[in-house]
């Protein structure tokens, strides 16, 4: 076999892993987050002043936010649970020493600050959450496409050939799901102001970039005969063209039906399309082609996967928008948003008994088919993964007010009540939003450029597959390349993030 009919087969013909495995991994980002931001304020219980260094907190930010991630899916994927509890451990014991160091004269009953910390007002327009969600989804993509070419990436974690529920089976749902948290949609901007057809004509020029992107993927793997896995979206198809489209098909429909009702939308076309599955023949040739032997003969042939799935996508899409409309509604305190994790805990809890009740009755998982289970499954993981960065931002908030004057970036601050008297605003503690203390942090540098960072990381993981034989690597010569290729890609976000440069042309 040639080496690239043995790249194809390393990552080919495999079965996923387990519902409880892909759960238990879900808190380990969100702890990598905390132990950041607990770190950063008993740095400055210590030192009277936050950290300023940028090469300090570029370090500090990769080792604590990337680098267990690293680990977590190669050496210690044996132990998936011990990376979390190990972290979740320090982090207990960093907030344990927070609390008994602080100051005297901000020492309360604990009971006290817990009522304190309940009324605390937030800026309800900034919410911390989203970014993390969206910007760990891109690093842990990231990490995966390089990674899965290792053989000390475990073979469960990587796609699912036709069911089944690998890690990176969920990346790229929870893509969907990030893109549409933010969508213009749910941020209401441009799509109040403006006609409907002047929005849509915007929204159909702004897919341009990831159009232009899925030709380009397309001709280069095609010229360099880089490997393929045909079957997770076709011959010519690839996940920059589902993203344009899946964008383009949500925009058309929520130009004809109202936003806020987009999951009656994502319900009707989810279970409308797993009935056609079902019911008629178009299983079987999205399993095994027209001619049931898995001929690629024709466009749509070559690309069923790619073409069908955008239906199971579009409704993960429609189903995000939902949510997206439920985080933006406004909430000012501390207690709103208790509530709402208590709601969103609760959502999650129907959905998999949902998720069990579609898997015993309809169809396994399937991200190859984007089915029904494959749907409620993205969205289910995505809201858990969302509400653990809600609680972990809730915690670092209550930290803060332990430790008068500090700060975390990319995290809430305490705002101002809206009828504050003249005397309580002098002493409040002013708003601080993310621009202001972002100056030296990697999830805001991420944020800034989520695209150029993913395709910075696709164009790296070309050079690394061409330049190495990743098959036959070595667990020490593995993470040595893991490591450099994130640094690198950090580093030139945190660069450009520090020369404030946003590359973006649409």
């Amino acid at each position: 076999m040639s080496q690239k009919q043995l790249k194809e087969a390393f990552i080919s013909n495999l079965n996923g892993t387990s519902l409880l495995e892909v759960s238990l991994g879900l808190p380990l980002a969100p702890l990598c987050l905390l132990c950041r931001g607990l770190l950063l304020i008993l740095y400055h219980l210590h030192n009277g002043k936050p950290l300023r260094s940028r090469t300090c907190s570029l370090l500090l930010d990769f080792a604590v936010l990337v680098s267990p991630l690293l680990f977590s899916c190669t050496v210690l994927s044996p132990i998936i649970f011990f990376p979390p509890s190990i972290i979740a451990a320090i982090c207990a014991g960093i907030f344990s020493k927070i609390y008994s160091q602080r100051k005297h004269d901000t020492r309360a009953p604990f009971r006290q600050i817990v009522k304190d910390f309940q009324r605390t007002y937030l800026d309800s327009e900034y919410i911390p959450a989203i970014t993390a969600l969206r910007v760990y989804v891109n690093v842990l993509t990231s990490i995966g496409i390089l990674a899965v070419d290792f053989p000390q990436f475990p073979r469960r974690y990587a796609k699912a050939e036709t069911y089944g529920t690998g890690v990176m089976d969920l990346g790229v749902g929870a893509f969907i799901f990030g893109n549409a948290l933010v969508c213009p949609e749910v941020r209401q901007k441009s799509y109040v102001t403006q006609a409907k057809f002047s929005h849509l004509a915007k929204q159909f020029f702004s897919i341009w970039p990831l159009i232009f992107l899925g030709v380009g993927r397309l001709l280069s793997v095609k010229s360099i005969e880089y490997q393929e896995h045909t079957s997770e979206y076709g011959v010519h198809w690839n996940f920059f063209f589902t993203l344009a489209f899946v964008r383009l098909a949500a925009s058309l429909l929520l130009a004809i039906i109202p936003t806020n009702k987009s999951w009656i939308v994502a319900v009707n076309l989810a279970v409308l399309y797993q009935l056609i599955l079902n019911i008629t023949s178009l299983k079987t040739f999205v399993l095994h082609g027209s001619d049931g032997k898995g001929t690629r003969v024709g466009f749509f042939n070559a690309n069923r996967e790619g073409l069908l799935s955008l239906f199971g996508y579009l409704a993960i899409y429609m189903a995000s928008v939902q949510v997206g409309l439920y985080l933006k509604k406004r909430r000012n305190s501390v207690k709103d948003w208790m509530e709402a994790v208590c709601s969103l805990l609760l959502t999650v809890l129907v959905l998999f008994v949902l998720l069990h009740l579609s898997q015993a009755h309809a169809d396994p998982v399937s991200r190859r088919m984007a089915n029904l289970s494959y749907c409620i499954w993205v969205v289910a993981h995505c809201l858990t993964f969302f509400v653990f960065f809600l609680m972990t931002d809730l915690v670092l908030l209550f930290t803060k007010l332990l430790v008068k004057g500090s700060s975390v970036p990319s995290c809430w601050s305490v705002a101002k009540p809206p009828n504050a008297s003249k005397k309580d605003e002098s002493e409040a503690v002013p708003v601080r939003r993310e621009s202001e203390l972002s100056h030296a942090c990697l999830i805001s540098a991420v944020n800034k450029n989520q695209l150029l960072f993913f395709l910075l990381a696709n164009v790296v993981t070309g050079i690394v597959n061409i330049m190495i034989d990743t098959i036959h690597s070595t667990t020490a010569l593995t993470l040595c390349i893991l490591h450099l290729y994130m640094f690198f890609n950090c580093l030139i976000m945190y660069i450009l993030h520090a020369k404030n440069i946003v590359l973006k042309f649409w």
